[in-house]
């Protein structure tokens, strides 16, 4: 029974690759019992008879059809249909577009800001909990936080910088922007880290100097806040980007139970057998209208008893 599909956004090759592949091949093996349906031990052996009772081949007009022949009408359509379920699932999981990729590349940064951060906040909760709560001036602690705000937007932006190196070139205007902007970012800390360092800041006792440990714990909190805050836009910016490019694979016909049989073809075997066995006949006729002529012929006669007269004897 034949399940037909459509690829929109990637070169159909891929998905035929895909749906040929070993991966595939044991999930319907698994789904179906298929080495019981063929009577086999073997995996290999198994994927080799469902690679023969399966036909996938991809059209100009960019529709993929999946035929499987069987023995039970009943199994062919489900196992087209899983060829289709299973294709689909792959794709979920693998980054086969520049979204995907993009996606997975930030979760996987975002998942280990989310990790730093709160790590950062449980350091801050152990200094206030042993130091208490003690103030420093204004300035300084705007300072601080402004520098984490500022690490956290450069460390944001060279994440981005390189997740884009990956697809596009140095010359694509996006790739030269964020350049642009990681450039600002990064002269922007250079002033506020030569304005006023915190190495310059009177330490006249133990509780200035505390104070100023308990301000460096908070800005790598904010530090890491702002930098969990902009890789979780860019994943949801990829992420969106995916969902709109989701619809990679579409069925177009679902498989249905056949309503004829495609093998064995026992109209054509018995014409095949009639003609055979005409040329059979015709042939043996004309073997033996020529012995007989040949036994004419008294030299063809005494030769063929003379070989009669050897094969008896042996």
């Amino acid at each position: 029974m034949a399940s037909s599909l459509a690829g929109l956004k990637n070169p159909n090759d891929l998905y035929v690759g895909m749906l040929r592949s070993r991966t595939v091949a044991d999930a319907l093996i698994a789904q179906f019992d298929l080495m019981k349906v063929y009577d086999t031990k073997s995996p290999e052996l198994a994927r080799k008879t469902l690679a023969t009772n399966t036909i996938i081949s991809s059209g100009k007009d960019g529709i993929i059809s999946i035929d499987v022949e069987g023995e039970d009408r009943k199994m062919v359509a489900p196992m087209a249909n899983a060829y289709v379920a299973t294709l689909i699932k792959l794709t979920n999981e693998l980054a086969l577009t520049d979204a995907s990729q993009r996606r997975m590349f930030f979760g996987r940064q975002l998942e280990d800001a989310k990790t730093k951060l709160a790590n950062a906040e449980t350091r801050l909760k152990g200094a206030l909990d042993t130091h208490g709560v003690i103030s420093v001036d204004s300035d300084s602690r705007a300072i601080v936080e402004m520098v984490g705000r500022v690490r956290g937007q450069i460390s944001a932006k060279e994440i981005q910088l390189s997740s884009m190196q990956a697809f596009v070139t140095s010359n694509n205007p996006e790739h030269r922007r964020v350049r642009e902007e990681l450039n600002s970012l990064r002269a922007e800390l250079g002033r506020l880290e030569n304005g006023r360092p915190l190495a310059s800041q009177p330490t006249t006792g133990g509780t200035k100097q505390v104070g100023l440990d308990n301000i460096k714990v908070l800005r790598d909190v904010k530090y890491y806040q702002m930098l969990y805050e902009l890789l979780a836009k860019q994943f949801e910016m990829a992420r969106l980007d995916e969902a709109r490019e989701s619809a990679l694979v579409q069925v177009l016909d679902s498989a249905i139970e056949p309503e004829l049989k495609v093998k064995p073809a026992r109209a054509k075997m018995v014409v095949i057998s009639a003609l055979l066995a005409f040329l059979l006949t015709c042939g043996i006729a004309l073997l033996i209208e020529l012995k007989e002529k040949m036994l004419r012929v008294p030299e063809y006669a005494a030769q063929w008893a003379r070989l009669k007269s050897i094969l008896r004897f042996r």
